[in-house]
């Protein structure tokens, strides 16, 4: 740890949701269903056959849900706006009444000094969009360009921060490469060419928002990147290594960050796609100028040339299926990263944040950064008194957020933490069995409850400084 733990003064301390996970509300107001809608309601998708048609009743329980930050002393919340709530058909006119719940909520939150971040796309695509073909038919693209002009004409007056896409690795690769994610196809060519229309809706996305949006508007992207590391320095190994390397991080932040694919990532893919999806202008139009990057971190992944005669070992953290979400890399094998886990499995690693941060600090000096997703699920329950002790949780967030702080110690621009999640909510094809929230929900009621990593975090936010370890332990 550096000797001073105080974070810069107006670093922004935040949480993050997304709105299938939250809002509920899926028939009211016109919204039509998702692809998520379409997923979780096929049977054997999601555990227990959960789905978000309630989820934490977000939609209706906004204010108290405002309030529950604002009591926290948080200043920042980064929400997703969803696609088929504004848009039904994911084509045409806006939906005023969907566009007016967004309206009040971002209103509550500025009355309550909270700044809101706006999520265009947090995966929950129009199913008439996914019917006329999804992510790996080009015209989406365009699409999402018009959705994100309409919704930045309606919020640009109030919101300042913009994030076109949140993750679109597990869009891509996850929702069409594995499928465990909607709309569960398992086709790798589609699976790449869905990640260069996210990239291509991204840059259009970010042209329909500057032509909306004051100047003063911040737009960004959230990337979920991986630290990937191999498991020795045999050049077999790390050349597994810089295979997911490209298709974790280089097929997003290269044309996004630095206007080119990686030249090895067409190489190592091309007996699945000749990436004729790419077309002339494409790149110019992804790699528009970004006023801030967006991190999400969670766990390293550690990989090795897969052993004679086996294919592609899957202790990579991202559920079960016989479909691999990594194209063309069959022969490389995960391994489980030594250490404690959280409920999903996942090893907890702070270094691996602190590294990420400082290779995008290398990769793109100058250009601001937030941690716009961290955090750990964990068997939450109430005590006799109802109240939700999680010091699991809390020696997570001091070991991530001493990361981060070690991060801006060594010169990176780290301007906020955004914590995953404010809430237990819908944990996508998990259901409700994975609770990230820092305020536990009874499911049955929907009440409320801070649990003591909420007023931990509170109290670090308020301070503006991490508390030594042994505050925690």
């Amino acid at each position: 740890m550096p000797e001073s733990l105080a974070f810069p003064a107006d670093f922004l301390w935040g949480t993050a949701t997304s709105a299938y996970q939250i809002e509920g509300a899926v028939r009211e107001d016109g919204r039509t269903p998702s692809i998520w809608d379409t997923f979780s309601h096929t049977p054997g998708r999601t555990a227990g056959g959960d789905t978000g048609d309630v989820a934490v009743e977000h939609y209706h329980r906004y204010r108290d849900d405002v309030e529950l930050m604002a009591g926290l002393g948080l200043n920042a919340y980064r929400f997703s706006v969803s696609w088929s709530r504004v848009q039904p058909t994911g084509r045409g006119p806006a939906v005023q009444r969907g566009l007016d719940f967004y309206r009040r909520l971002v209103d509550e939150l500025l009355a309550r000094g909270i700044q809101p971040a706006l999520t265009l796309y947090h995966w929950d695509l129009p199913q008439e969009l996914e019917d006329a073909g999804g992510w790996p038919a080009r015209e989406t693209a365009y699409r999402f360009a018009e959705y994100a002009g309409i919704v930045g004409e309606a919020l640009g007056d109030r919101v300042s921060s913009w994030i076109t896409l949140n993750e679109p690795w597990c869009s891509a690769f996850l929702g069409y490469g594995s499928g465990v994610h909607a709309p569960g196809r398992t086709d790798p060519a589609a699976a790449l060419h869905t990640a260069h229309h996210l990239n291509l809706a991204h840059g259009l996305g970010t042209q329909a928002l500057r032509a909306a949006l004051p100047a003063r508007a911040r737009i960004a992207v959230s990337l979920n990147s991986a630290v990937v590391r191999a498991v020795s320095d045999d050049p077999a190994d790390q050349d597994a290594r810089r295979r997911i390397d490209n298709l974790a991080n280089g097929v997003f932040h290269g044309p996004m960050l630095h206007g080119a694919y990686p030249a090895d990532l067409f190489a190592d893919t091309a007996r699945i796609t000749d990436w004729s999806c790419v077309r002339d202008g494409d790149l110019a139009a992804i790699h528009q100028p970004l006023d801030a990057l967006g991190l999400n971190y969670y766990t390293p992944a550690l990989v090795s040339a897969a052993p004679d005669g086996t294919t592609n070992g899957r202790a990579d953290g991202h559920g079960a299926s016989e479909h691999s979400p990594w194209p063309g890399s069959d022969d490389v094998a995960f391994h489980q990263t030594p250490g404690e886990r959280t409920e999903m499995g996942w090893t907890i690693d702070p270094s691996g944040l602190h590294e990420l941060i400082m290779r995008y600090a290398r990769e793109v000096p100058g250009l601001p950064m937030y941690i716009t997703e961290n955090g750990a699920a964990y068997d939450d329950k109430p005590d006799a008194d109802g109240r939700v002790h999680d010091p699991e949780r809390i020696a997570y967030l001091h070991g991530h957020l001493g990361a981060v702080r070690r991060a801006i110690a060594d010169g990176a621009d780290v301007r906020g933490y955004y914590l995953w999640s404010l809430l237990d909510n819908f944990e996508w094809s998990y259901g409700y069995g994975k609770r990230f929230g820092a305020v536990y929900v009874d499911y049955e009621t929907q009440a409320r409850t801070p649990k003591s990593s909420a007023h931990w975090y509170a109290t670090v936010a308020g301070a503006g400084e991490l508390p030594a370890e042994s505050v925690v332990i």
